[in-house]
């Protein structure tokens, strides 16, 4: 398959700018690899698609607020920086992207805060728009934490064109995020309300967690046309041995295995055994997947609607079959489904 094949155009009214009123309310379509069926629901009714002793596979990953501004010593320049990970909590030294990145050299201070509450210097530049920074800070850790984060905001992505709100910190995350370090919401989670889980819980549904802490590699453009010669950038993955108990039980019962989400899909098809089972990992992965491409844990797949030319549609396509997902997107574009993070979402069967 080449990068153009996954080529078309999103009308810019489809572009989510705010989440759905309740997150199950978002709409579904439902698109069936067998009878290759499409059919147009709300999200409420996944209910109906499963039953005692399927596994649903959520990631439980957490978003930060990753996204400072702060200004540049001596020009004031105004400077946007985001937070991608923290490479060593002693040093305070982090992994960002800076924008405008042409303005930053190594040495250069950036203040943050109103009261310059940190300050930090960029001691290496990794890439064209990458640096390393590392922070100026005398307290302790968890203070240094506490100040970043009450200055940071939630890192919407840059499609939806208004200011965060209050309501983003909350909507722009999981209800079932615990463990942090994503500076990008695991989007097809965001539909699940905590009610639409424990009824599916009183349906004999298994919830099995795993944790892949997205990056912003999940999102970076892909820019050859061979997509066999594309690198993801690597994200950290934690499958914990409960689940792996669930989903290989399921797999032998056969039963419904369903990844929520592109991030938790590429966690447990990470970590595969040699016999096609689940093991338990703690590792990092950057695996791509791409067609052709045999899955061996999940049967089904919850998702959103994604850019054209993007790993996400590029795997989803993988899982539903290039005809079927792409009729679905003109389906979806027809019938003015919501894109995006804020959009509505897909499953496949």
């Amino acid at each position: 398959m080449k990068l153009s094949s996954f080529d078309f155009e999103i009308p810019k009214e489809l572009v989510a700018q705010y989440p759905a009123k309740n997150r199950d309310e978002s709409r579904l379509m439902i698109i069936n690899r067998n009878t290759k069926k499409i059919e147009h629901k709300k999200f409420s009714d996944l209910l109906k698609c499963f039953g005692d002793g399927d596994v649903m596979l959520l990631n439980n990953t957490k978003v930060f607020p990753a996204r400072l501004y702060g200004t540049k010593e001596k020009t004031g320049a105004k400077i946007e920086v985001f937070l991608l990970r923290e490479l060593n909590a002693k040093s305070l030294l982090w992994d960002v992207l800076v924008d405008p990145a042409r303005k930053i050299r190594v040495g250069n201070k950036l203040y943050f805060g109103a009261n310059d509450e940190l300050i930090a210097e960029v001691v290496d530049n990794t890439t064209s728009r990458g640096r390393t920074i590392r922070f100026l800070f005398d307290g302790d850790h968890e203070k240094f934490k506490k100040i970043l984060y009450s200055l940071g905001e939630t890192p919407l992505p840059k499609y939806i064109k208004r200011p965060v709100e209050p309501s983003d910190e909350e909507r722009y995350q999981t209800v079932y995020a615990k463990v942090e370090g994503a500076v990008a919401a695991p989007t097809s989670g965001m539909h699940f309300s905590r009610e639409l889980l424990k009824r599916l819980e009183i349906k004999g549904v298994e919830l099995g967690e795993v944790t892949l802490h997205t990056g912003l590699g999940t999102f970076r453009t892909i820019d050859v046309e061979d997509l066999s010669k594309h690198k993801m950038d690597a994200e950290e993955i934690d499958i914990p041995e409960r689940t792996v108990k669930l989903v290989n039980e399921a797999k032998i019962n056969g039963k419904r295995i369903c990844a929520v989400g592109t991030t938790t899909m590429r966690a447990v098809e990470t970590a595969v055994s040699a016999e096609g089972f689940l093991k338990p990992t703690h590792e990092w992965t950057n695996l791509f997947i791409h067609p052709p491409f045999d899955f061996n844990i999940a049967n089904a797949m919850v998702t959103n609607f994604h850019p054209p030319k993007s790993s996400l549609l590029i795997m989803a396509a993988a899982f539903g079959g290039f005809d079927l997902v792409m009729k679905a997107y003109e389906t979806a574009i027809k019938e003015k489904y919501n894109f995006l993070s804020y959009g509505d979402a897909m499953l496949i069967l």
